[in-house]
């Protein structure tokens, strides 16, 4: 009977682990299967094989990055929040790598929640030492109130060319068409579909444009010459429209894929017309990289340079933004990076260059409002305003894709591209009409070196005060280790500010500065207004040394006399100036707020005093040079006495320390 039972547990046991193993087995076969997907850029199937393998409880951090992934790279961001969040919240932070951090903040502020994206964008930044992204978020954390200041300059409007399928693009073509790229021939001659969007494949259509308007009509299919059995978007034509550059994406030949897979990728192709005025056929550029993605051409006004997009080795990012030379010969020089003014870790694609030279483009690396949005800069700045990198604002731009940005700038009339919610299908043209033209942009930032003005010394730690007209205090800063400061609050363009420099020893200097009208910085370092000069007085008895110092006050919570971290700064300079002049010797006074009886803050002081004492002599100064004496309530500084209603931080005014110089 026990031999029985013993058997029929084992068989059950082998059972069970045999089940344990199937099913480990099933996981693991399923993810390999969602991988290799993944890493063919099928993102769709991916997705559905990865939630397969959640569904039999798996879980792994690959997993939620790759799920992620899969849903943002198809600018499903909702989706992809979802699974980037678990992957946050479920494992140590130290072990993801700090882009998930900033993929996550895009997503949150594709869905509108920029606080919180600014939360991880923070997290990002600390994460990062070199990334052009994080060190953009940190010069301008306001960047929504920058966007907010260029948004309402445009009207716009969906296009009833838009299919439910894919649209995109708009390239002004002989004066009299727009030709944009889209899928929609699906339904009717049942053509390959791409396994990537489950539609079909790209091809080019022209439209004639409509000035007045900006409506596109009465749509046709370019040249079947142009237009293959597989990918073709992005033209880009000459003036005399004979000749066409456009990207082309094909699955035949082994030079369209990417190195080491067998996934295919962008090429630049150029096609001329004949004598009868017919597309001849196509030919890749030399400039082509195999095995790399090269798409996107537009010209300058000289068509005498391409600027394109390419994830070729030397890049910053997922794909950065290039330039070649055309020679009058037809052959191309050596592609050149645009840099990291342009360029960051991100994506930058879908370049314009405007016939006065200003450089359109969509990026995910620039501050934006989520997913691509458009900015705008000068290809030839003349300064550091023109240099700046500008989001053109809403409603170009929304909170999903916003990309394909071209503008006629005689009528100033344009189209871009955007999957928004309200289009008719996953990318929509919109056409737009820019009432106002780029609002001036204008920031300046103060900086200097504080000097003696008879020995040209560097001064260290001068407090450094910037006023506006009025007076009103805008920063305070200390000049560093190197004698140098430099603001970090709005500074005006056309506005009237006044620095003041003071330092113990040295009294003041001021001078009233009238700021430029085009961002830039100025530096103050070579004023001599601002030179600082040794003075001979002597520091008189009954002084507040804070005051001479141009010390923070000292502080103390309420009903505590324990010294605030804060505060131990200011003691510290306290305590340098001690040890510099040893025969001065302080009075230390404290005082309450009103609040509470009189007897008792009388004794609060006392302990707030004899707690600064006691700070003082354990950073070495000699306890006969000190003495300590409470004061509570008598000495209000300000409106607060009994029975005053005042908020904390005036009641905070009052709870203070003085040293007051008794030799």
């Amino acid at each position: 009977m026990r031999t029985t039972r013993t058997l029929s547990r084992f068989v059950t046991l082998l059972f069970l682990l045999g089940f344990s193993i199937q099913s480990f087995s099933q996981e693991e076969q399923l993810m390999a299967k969602a991988k290799e997907q993944y890493d063919r850029y099928e993102y769709i199937d991916a997705q559905q094989s990865y939630l397969r393998v959640l569904e039999k409880g798996y879980r792994s951090a690959e997993l939620f990055k790759n799920l992620g992934d899969s849903y943002y790279y198809n600018s499903q961001f909702a989706e992809a929040q979802k699974w980037y969040k678990e992957l946050i919240e479920s494992y140590p932070k130290e072990e993801i790598e700090a882009n998930y951090f900033f993929k996550y903040a895009q997503c949150l502020k594709s869905q509108e929640k920029y606080e919180e994206a600014n939360t991880y964008m923070e997290q990002f930044a600390t994460r990062t030492d070199n990334d052009q992204r994080a060190k953009i978020y940190r010069e301008h954390p306001d960047y929504l109130e920058r966007i907010d200041y260029q948004s309402g300059r445009y009207d716009m409007y969906n296009l009833a060319v838009n299919t439910e399928f894919t649209d995109y693009g708009g390239t002004f073509y002989n004066d009299q068409y727009v030709v944009f790229a889209s899928t929609r021939d699906t339904l009717i001659t049942k053509r390959i579909i791409d396994g990537r969007t489950n539609e079909a494949f790209l091809e080019l259509f022209k439209a004639n444009y409509d000035k007045n308007s900006g409506e596109l009509l009465e749509y046709e299919k370019m040249s079947n010459v142009l237009n293959s059995k597989f990918h073709e978007s992005s033209p880009a034509f000459t003036k005399d429209g004979n000749t066409v550059y456009f990207t082309r994406i094909g699955y035949g030949d082994e030079k369209y894929k990417r190195k080491g897979t067998n996934i295919p990728t962008n090429r630049l192709f150029v096609a001329t017309k004949n004598e009868l005025g017919e597309w001849s056929e196509a030919k890749p550029l030399p400039i082509n990289k195999d095995g790399f993605s090269m798409a996107h051409p537009t010209l300058n006004s000289a068509e005498d340079t391409m600027y394109f997009v390419s994830d070729m080795p030397g890049g910053k990012g997922n794909t950065d933004i290039y330039k070649v030379a055309i020679n009058p010969d037809g052959t191309f020089g050596t592609p050149e990076n645009l840099g990291d003014r342009i360029n960051t870790e991100g994506k930058e694609t879908f370049p314009f260059v405007s016939a006065s030279g200003d450089l359109y483009f969509a990026s995910n690396g620039h501050s934006g409002l989520g997913g691509l949005d458009v900015f705008v800069t000068k290809l030839e700045p003349a300064n550091d305003e023109e240099k700046l990198v500008i989001n053109v604002g809403k409603p170009v731009n929304s909170p999903k894709d916003d990309f394909a940005y071209v503008i006629d700038e005689v009528t100033r009339r344009g189209y871009v591209s955007s999957n928004r919610p309200g289009g008719k299908g996953g990318d929509d043209i919109y056409s737009f009409l820019e009432t106002e033209e780029l609002r001036k942009f204008c920031e300046i930032t103060i900086k200097g070196v504080v000097k003696d003005s008879q020995t040209e010394e560097i001064i260290t730690n001068a407090k450094v005060t910037v006023f506006d007209a009025e007076y009103n205090v805008i920063e305070v800063m200390r000049s560093d280790q190197n004698g140098a400061y430099e603001t970090t609050e709005k500074i005006d363009c056309s506005a009237t500010y006044h620095i003041r420099i003071e330092k113990l020893e040295y009294g003041m200097a001021e001078m009233q500065l009238d700021t430029p009208d085009t961002t830039q910085v100025v530096d103050l370092s070579d004023y001599r207004e601002l030179r600082l000069v040794r003075e001979t007085r002597l520091i008189q008895p009954g002084e507040d040394i804070t005051e001479q110092l141009a010390l923070n006050t000292v502080y103390f919570s309420f009903d505590k006399y324990k010294i605030k971290n804060e505060a131990k700064e200011a003691l510290d300079k306290v305590v340098e100036a001690m040890k510099k002049y040893p025969e001065m010797n302080i009075e230390i006074r404290a005082h309450t707020d009103s609040r509470g009886p009189k007897s008792y803050n009388l004794m609060l002081s006392k302990k707030r005093a004899e707690a600064t004492m006691e700070y003082l002599i354990s950073q070495g100064i000699a306890a006969e040079r000190l003495t300590a004496e409470g004061y509570g309530e008598q000495n209000i500084i300000n409106k607060c006495v009994d029975n005053v209603p005042c908020s904390q931080e005036e009641h905070q005014q009052n709870r203070r320390s003085e040293f007051i110089i008794i030799k």
